[in-house]
């Protein structure tokens, strides 16, 4: 048992000498300093809290920064706030914080007041950014040198996407700019490793070529060489939908990964994987936009008769078991023949 070397109670436990009681008479639990800067990205308006520049409502980031800045007396556990505020000017707010604590495990109270003061600044990110900062270049680019708008969108859609999904954990990963050049897309990258994932990632979705080169531009502080790589991404000519040629045989290319392709053969309907290192040897045919549609006249199981899209003609059709057959099929031409494209 101790005893309060203030009032003489005995205690069973005691801060330094003194009881629960005497300890708390006339002592401030906890304190803010006179004033607290809250620093503010004018370009992207995320707000330095705690050193982590993040996204939030102003009226919850004025009263964070001013929590964050909280001190507690030694002995002394808080266990929740609440705040109140109060505008002075548009950059300047008084936040007050009313605090539950916990003291030796007897509840208490403190409250204390600080001065937050809005003040613009330029993250490092946005920094990196407006200053065109790259250490990446992405190459979109084609086999036969012409990028058709359609193609152009998924890719640079892919990869706005999958930046955003990185930069989410990781917000000094960022594009610098886009550039549209002679044959495809040049896309500059905050990061090397950006460059590689997002390379990585077209090739898998496109069964695409990629290619890595790296240029010195200079050394660090230390004497450390300092590069840019480039990464040039060769996309194939087909996409999935479009008819194409392999080993001789007319196919509808039905799946492309990172593994190769699947292909429909249009003569009788089989299925078949092609691997990564043979889809060098898939070459385009006929796109899937330009396939031409045939009006069916009839069907009877496993084939249908229809108005031959170039003179009209009633074409007999063989189709897959199974194959639901509308007013109009899609069709191609292969060596003056018509075939029903799945």
């Amino acid at each position: 048992m101790n005893f309060c070397v203030k009032c003489g109670a005995e205690c069973e436990e005691s801060i330094d000498g003194l009881c629960i009681d005497c300890w708390l008479a006339g002592r401030k639990l906890i304190d803010l300093p006179h004033h607290v800067d809250l620093h503010v990205c004018t370009n992207c308006h995320e707000y330095d809290i705690a050193g982590r520049w993040v996204r939030k409502d102003p009226d919850i980031a004025i009263q964070d920064a001013a929590v964050d800045s909280l001190m507690a007396v030694k002995g002394a556990d808080v266990v929740g706030v609440s705040t109140t505020m109060e505008e002075q000017d548009p950059r300047t707010y008084v936040v007050g914080v009313h605090a539950e604590c916990d003291v030796m495990g007897y509840p208490s109270e403190g409250e204390a007041s600080t001065i937050v003061r809005i003040k613009n600044t330029v993250c490092r990110r946005c920094s990196r950014q407006l200053g065109s900062y790259y250490e990446a270049i992405l190459q979109i680019r084609t086999a036969s040198g012409k990028l058709s708008d359609e193609m152009k969108e998924a890719t640079l859609a892919m990869t706005e996407n999958s930046v955003a999904r990185q930069a989410a954990n990781n917000r000094q990963l960022f594009i610098t700019k886009m550039e549209l050049v002679a044959g495809g897309v040049d896309v500059y990258l905050s990061s090397i490793a950006l460059g590689k994932s997002l390379a990585k990632e077209l090739a898998e979705a496109f069964c695409a070529e990629t290619k890595e080169s790296p240029k010195l531009v200079g050394q660090t502080t230390d004497g450390q060489d300092m590069y840019r790589l480039t990464y040039l991404v060769r996309l194939p000519d087909y996409k999935v939908g479009d008819v194409v040629v392999f080993q001789g045989k007319h196919c509808k290319l039905t799946r492309v990964n990172g593994n190769g392709g699947r292909l429909t053969d249009l003569r009788d309907f089989r299925d078949r994987a092609v691997r990564r290192a043979d889809m060098v040897d898939v070459k385009l045919y006929e796109r899937s936009s330009d396939l031409r549609e045939a009006t069916v006249v009839s069907t009877s199981g496993s084939e249908i008769q229809v108005l031959s899209p170039s003179n009209y003609s009633t074409v007999d059709l063989r189709v897959p078991e199974g194959a639901e057959i509308g007013e109009t099929v899609k069709v191609v031409t292969i060596d003056d023949a018509l075939y029903y494209v799945p």
